[in-house]
């Protein structure tokens, strides 16, 4: 794998957890959301107003644009796992960020996706 696909899918890996911790810290800020028949349209838009929640929601959209140049560097079987990744960054980022518990099994568990990534990306 060339250091320009590692980069694009890295960088699409980075920016997909960025989304996920984004749209969490929305989600911290918003408080439980709930749709119904009669408020949906009232709780996207209040949605659509938070500022963690818009900047999750960008996020996503580059990560879909430079995992595309990523894709057409390397075959899927290799791309696709390396999104695994993004277990790991989340995982401390969340500790850190929102003071999750990780647990040992956890973490024993997130050993083992980092493992099976590098045999894939050693496999290309």
């Amino acid at each position: 794998m060339s250091g320009a696909a590692f980069a694009f899918l890295l960088a699409g890996v980075l920016l997909n957890a960025a989304a996920q911790l984004f749209l969490k810290a929305g989600t911290n800020a918003t408080g439980v959301i709930s749709f119904g028949a009669s408020d949906g349209l009232a709780t996207l838009l209040r949605l659509a107003t938070v500022p963690p929640i818009l900047a999750g929601l960008a996020c996503y959209a580059v990560s879909v644009v430079v995992w595309i140049l990523g894709l057409s560097r390397v075959p899927v079987s290799v791309a696709y796992p390396m999104l695994s990744l993004g277990y790991v960054v989340n995982a401390f980022a969340a500790q850190f960020l929102f003071g999750d518990s990780v647990t040992l099994q956890r973490w024993i568990g997130i050993g083992f996706i980092v493992l099976g990534v590098i045999v894939v990306a050693r496999s290309a």
